[in-house]
């Protein structure tokens, strides 16, 4: 029985990843920050939804399938931006988005990877998204978005929350910071998971070196353990909504804001041309004190749900996650390290095997709770009321 055949759920990709990964990089793919409280409740926000399913409904011709932006999706699902993708496996980016063109789900290019946009555009297929970080020179921001358009992608999602780097001391441990320090631990960690470091490691080397930033402006390419001024040159700090304006004036296709928590900046987006908010909470990884994705989604849907697409990310592991997200008013849901950890085990097979989990679970909650298409998961399925309430006064 092969390795993904005996993974039943994405905790089982889980395991075999952290088997097959350094140490170092698992844990930045794995971890929150600092104390990890957000990293725990945005799982805890998730479990504590509960559904009231239907029973003796004729659910034999029922659909995962539903449209986003118009168009039409195999599940309310889209692949979230990652940089660590190539770290985990040789040119991990193109594995997933391929992956998710066969499963018939849009893939997120982040601006850190180390795949070119140029190269998914030919290469990957399918509906291909891009995340940007804003740069200090705003020319800079601009001419990647002049890149991005060029190479056919038909959305663009803006990153607020990340104003400074989140305080990952466990990164700092593993030597897992900006640049990425080689040292006789890493080294000794490396040596001790021989098939990613033979199959990913040295092909790099071997094909053009030492990883780089493929996506960032000409002269900051840098190797992952280049000088750090490149990231000094991120104007994340200076972030405001007059550079939402100036890239919406600038981006002629879906303009999605990334990293919304609260009811106020969501109004604001959609003040400001935004066609999408994500409700993120960047995973847990950069505020630990910050309330869960779900816990704020009903609200944020219930304040312009009519006005935006809402989407939503942190904490997605199971079908049933992705049935509770749409009840409580997202249109779709963003996975990142479910993905990833499929990716980290077998490349385009194993993110394919996730994708195909989360569609199956997805799948069978559907039928269990007596639902024939996404279209019918509405809040009725809740068993909060004050929940559902709140997302039936918008769609009053």
């Amino acid at each position: 029985m092969s390795r993904l055949s005996r993974c039943q759920n994405i905790a089982d990709l889980r395991v075999l990843a952290k088997r097959r990964l350094p140490r170092g990089i698992f844990e930045y793919v794995d971890r929150g920050t600092e104390d990890e409280v957000a990293l725990r409740n945005n799982r805890a926000a998730i479990e504590r939804v509960k559904l009231k399913p239907r029973m003796l409904v004729d659910v034999s011709k029922r659909t995962t399938d539903t449209t986003l932006f118009g168009k039409p999706l195999a599940m309310p699902l889209a692949i979230a931006p990652t940089g660590s993708a190539g770290l985990v496996w040789y040119e991990g980016e193109l594995e997933l988005a391929r992956a998710a063109a066969t499963a018939g789900v849009p893939f997120t290019l982040a601006t850190g990877s180390m795949t070119s946009i140029e190269k998914i555009a030919q290469e990957a297929g399918g509906r291909l998204w891009f995340q940007q970080y804003v740069w200090a020179d705003p020319e800079l921001a601009f001419a990647l978005i002049k890149r991005v358009e060029n190479a056919g992608f038909e959305a663009l999602i803006v990153t607020v929350d990340n104003a400074v780097g989140a305080n990952r001391e466990y990164n700092r441990r593993n030597g897992f910071s900006q640049p990425y320090r080689i040292t006789p631990r890493s080294m000794f960690d490396m040596m001790l998971h021989p098939e990613w470091l033979g199959g990913t490691l040295f092909r790099y080397l071997a094909a053009s070196g030492m990883p780089r930033f493929q996506n960032h402006p000409p002269g900051m390419q840098g190797k992952i353990t280049s000088d750090p001024t490149r990231r000094r040159a991120m104007r994340s700090d200076a972030l405001c909504w007059d550079d939402i304006k100036r890239i919406r004036d600038r981006w002629p296709r879906t303009l999605m804001i990334k990293g919304l928590m609260c009811v106020e900046d969501a109004e604001l987006a959609v003040a400001h041309g935004a066609d999408a908010i994500v409700v993120s909470n960047h995973g847990g990884r950069n505020v630990d004190s910050v309330m869960a994705s779900f816990d704020v989604l009903p609200e944020i849907a219930a304040a312009v749900g009519d006005q935006a697409t809402i989407i939503v990310d942190s904490g997605v592991r199971r079908g049933s996650d992705i049935v509770k997200a749409v009840a409580l008013g997202a249109k779709a849901v963003l996975v990142g390290r479910a993905t990833l950890y499929g990716t980290a085990v077998a490349g385009e097979a194993g993110a394919a095997h996730s994708l195909a989990l989360l569609r199956d679970e997805l799948d069978r909650t559907l039928a269990l709770t007596g639902c024939r298409s996404i279209a019918e998961v509405t809040p009725s399925l809740l068993a909060h009321p004050t929940r559902a309430r709140s997302r039936e006064r918008m769609l009053a």
